[in-house]
């Protein structure tokens, strides 16, 4: 589906065109002048059309509907083809969701490809009409701010990863030392949509720096310090990426070690009551085995004697127990 089609001269929208080829004839008819069309999941046969009024290649035509692509540049004959991630966290559930973004650009035009509900495009279009000194860089200024829009998206994504894994991180650092049951299956799922996040930034690196700091087609020289500063934006998206991933292994090796360390505690106390129970229960298994000839069941004392000797050496224990720490 067309959502938009506009021509833009000297940096400002002109009349509605009356089809494509009439508007990008006019839009290489005049200098100065491109035609930016925006798609959101285009069917085969518009794509075909497409492909047939600008000369797209062919095998960004099937990339386009196979929508399965991770973020790249292609260099082709008559276009530049980039697809970009754009990336969504809804909190909660906490769950990070990925669209798809194809751009292709030529001489005189820029065609923007949208797949799924992820639309980082809202606002773009009409900023930048606000902004003529920019639109006259061409269909490079286009592609710029997508790119900047996108990458500005996955820094506001980092910091919520980011607030969310504070809690997280409290929780698991409980004060009495007991989390959630289910803390490990927390980390690892918030581990997985930090997983997906890094798949949607980490190969982006490479089409911004080629954008940026290498003589590309259809991308004039003024327009590379644009590049220049979506490429610093997505260096710190990377970085804060990369910290998430290493603060959650940390937080899982410290649950782990935690889980550890109270296996243990609990395992002392159950083996110092469980040696205080022995003390009282061999005492009683000696004089209950019936035997004729035992002394001390016919002496007047016998009985509060053995009572005193259970109780003096279950306390004797309870007390060694509690100055080792196992109490």
């Amino acid at each position: 589906m067309i959502v938009d089609c506009a021509v833009y001269r000297d940096g400002r929208r002109a009349e509605e065109p009356a089809g494509l080829a009439e508007a990008l004839r006019t839009a290489r008819g005049f200098g100065g002048s491109f035609l930016w069309i925006g798609l959101h999941e285009p069917t085969g046969e518009e794509l075909a059309r497409l492909s047939q009024e600008f000369g797209l290649h062919p095998l960004a035509v099937e990339d386009v509907l196979s929508a399965r692509q991770r973020p790249k540049l292609e260099l082709y004959r008559d276009s530049l083809f980039l697809v970009l991630k754009p990336v969504v966290y809804d909190s909660p559930p906490g769950r990070v969701r990925t669209g798809e973004l194809m751009l292709l650009v030529g001489d005189s035009f820029v065609i923007s490809v949208r797949h799924g509900d992820v639309n980082p495009l809202d606002g773009v279009r009409e900023r930048l009409e606000h902004r003529p000194e920019l639109l006259r860089h061409g269909p490079a200024a286009v592609m710029y701010a997508v790119s900047d829009a996108v990458v500005d998206q996955y820094l506001e994504v980092a910091a919520r990863l980011q607030a969310d894994l504070g809690e997280l991180e409290e929780a698991v650092f409980t004060p009495d030392g007991r989390a959630g049951g289910d803390t490990a299956g927390r980390v690892y799922a918030f581990k997985r949509q930090v997983l997906r996040f890094r798949r949607a930034t980490g190969p982006l690196t490479d089409p911004v720096e080629r954008l940026a700091g290498t003589r590309m087609p259809f991308v004039p020289e003024g327009s590379r310090p644009f590049f220049r500063d979506v490429a610093d934006h997505l260096t710190r998206a990377g970085d804060q990426v990369e910290a998430l991933d290493r603060l959650l292994s940390d937080i899982l090796s410290a649950y782990l070690a935690q889980v550890g360390v109270r296996q243990n505690d609990d395992m002392r106390k159950i083996s110092a009551w469980a040696a205080m129970a022995a003390v009282p229960t061999m005492i009683a298994g000696v004089y209950g085995m019936n035997f004729a000839h035992m002394p001390e069941l016919h002496h007047p004392l016998g009985y509060p004697a053995v009572l005193a000797l259970t109780a003096a050496a279950s306390l004797g224990l309870y007390r060694f127990f509690r100055r080792r720490g196992w109490l």
